[in-house]
C-alpha cells in the first residue's frame, strides 16, 4: 500500500491564527509594509509643509524601517512578533495623530481600520484583545478633542464615531466566528468518511505520520492494524449495496466502542479499515484484535428480514520493530492480513521478529 505525503489539514488549521495561512500572512504584511511605508513618505512631506517637522521626521523614520523590514518578512520565523510590532506601532501612531487635530482633522477615521487589520492578521481572539483597547483609547481621545458635549453637533459627532467603531468591531467579530465554524466544517468533511463518520484515508495517513513522529520523540511504540471484512462482496451481491453500507456502519461502531481513547481508527477504503494502537506491546495488540475479531464474528446483524453475519481478518505491524516509516508498516500489515486470509480468514496475523519478518504469527477462534 503506497502512502504518499498528505497534508495534515487539522494541523494546518490549528496552526492558522486567522483565515490566512502563514504564507498568505507574509504576503499581506509585506504589502502593508510597502503601502504604509510609501504613504508615510507622502504624509511626511505634507506634515513638513504643514509645519509639523517632528511628525514628518517620525513618519520618514518609520517609512525607512518598514522598507528595510520587508526583506526580513520573507523568511523570518518570528512572523507573529513582526505583525504585533507593526500593528501596535501603527495603532499607537493613529492615537498620536488624533491628539493633534491640527495635523489632521480626519485622523480618527483610522480607528475604524483597527479591528479589520487586527482580525485579519491575528484572528478572532488575539485580534479582539489587541484592537479593543486601542479603540477604547481612541474613543476617549476623540471625546477629549470634542470638548464639552453640550451642543447637538458634538453629540452627533461622538455618536457617529462610537456607533461606527462599535458596529465595525461587532461585524468583524461575528464574521470571524462564522468563518471559523465554516472552515472547521469543511475540514471535518475533508477528513471524515461520509458513510461511517470515521477518519478517511487521508486523515488516517496524516495521523499515522504524526504518531510516528511523536513516538520517535518519546521512544514509545505502537501497533498499526489493517482490517478487512471477509467476503464483503457476497453481502453486496446478494443483499445489495445498502446492506453493505449497513454492515460497514456496524463494523465502524464495533471498532470505536471497543478501542481505547488513545487509539485511532479510520476507513481506508471499501471494506478495509486501519487502526493505530498507542503504547501497546505486540502480545497485547494481538489479544486486543483477537477479542475484536471474536466480537464481530459472533454478532448477527438484522437487515430487514435477513440476518447478516460477517467476519474480519486483521494484520498487525509493530513500530519500530517492523518498520520506522508509514509505507513499510503498511506493507508489513498488509502482508500479515493477506496471509491470514489465505489461512482461512477470520484471523489475526502479526509479523514475527524483525530479523525474520517472513515468519507470521496467526490465530483465530477456530
Amino acid at each position: 500500500m503506497n502512502s504518499p505525503h498528505i497534508p495534515d489539514l487539522g494541523a494546518t488549521l490549528e496552526q492558522s491564527r486567522s483565515g490566512l495561512r502563514d504564507g498568505h500572512r507574509r504576503s499581506l504584511i509585506r504589502l502593508l509594509f510597502l503601502v504604509t511605508g510609501s504613504a508615510l513618505v507622502v504624509f511626511g512631506c505634507l506634515q513638513l509643509l504643514n509645519g509639523f517637522w517632528w511628525i514628518s521626521a517620525i513618519e520618514w523614520s518609520a517609512s525607512a524601517a518598514l522598507f528595510f523590514g520587508m526583506r526580513w518578512l520573507r523568511t523570518t520565523p518570528r512572523l507573529q512578533q513582526w505583525i504585533y510590532a507593526y500593528l501596535v506601532t501603527l495603532f499607537s501612531f493613529f492615537l498620536v495623530i488624533m491628539l493633534f487635530p491640527e495635523s489632521s482633522v480626519s485622523a480618527f477615521a483610522w480607528v475604524l481600520m483597527m479591528p479589520v487589520l487586527a482580525y485579519l492578521l491575528l484572528g478572532k481572539k488575539e485580534g479582539l484583545i489587541l484592537s479593543l483597547p486601542f479603540m477604547l483609547v481612541g474613543a476617549v481621545v476623540y471625546l477629549f478633542q470634542l470638548g464639552r458635549l453640550g451642543s447637538p453637533h458634538a453629540m452627533i459627532d461622538l455618536l457617529n464615531m462610537a456607533l461606527c467603531g462599535g458596529l465595525m468591531l461587532v461585524f468583524v467579530h461575528m464574521y470571524e466566528i462564522r468563518r471559523e465554524e465554516a472552515e472547521q466544517r469543511l475540514v471535518n468533511m475533508a477528513q471524515s468518511d461520509a458513510l461511517t463518520g470515521l477518519a478517511n484515508r487521508a486523515n488516517f495517513q496524516s495521523t499515522l505520520n504524526r504518531t510516528i513522529a511523536e513516538c520517535d520523540r518519546s521512544r514509545t511504540g505502537f501497533a498499526l492494524v489493517v482490517m478487512d471484512i471477509d467476503h464483503f462482496k457476497v453481502v453486496n451481491d446478494t443483499l445489495g449495496h445498502d446492506a453493505g453500507d449497513h454492515v460497514l456502519r456496524h463494523i465502524s461502531r464495533c471498532l470505536t466502542e471497543r478501542l481505547r481513547s488513545t487509539d485511532f481508527v479510520g476507513r481506508l477504503g471499501g471494506e478495509e479499515f486501519g487502526l493505530i494502537l498507542r503504547d501497546v506491546k505486540p502480545a497485547d495488540a494481538f489479544e486486543l484484535m483477537d477479542e475484536l475479531r471474536a466480537r464481530i464474528a459472533c454478532q448477527q446483524l438484522a437487515y430487514g428480514e435477513a440476518s447478516i453475519r460477517v467476519t474480519a481478518s486483521f494484520g498487525i505491524a509493530q513500530w519500530p520493530d517492523h518498520g520506522r516509516d508509514a509505507e513499510t508498516l503498511f506493507r508489513v500489515a498488509d502482508r500479515c492480513l493477506y496471509s491470514g486470509k489465505r489461512a482461512g480468514r477470520n484471523r489475526v496475523a502479526g509479523a514475527g521478529a524483525p530479523s525474520s519478518q517472513g515468519d507470521l504469527l496467526t490465530g483465530s477462534a477456530g
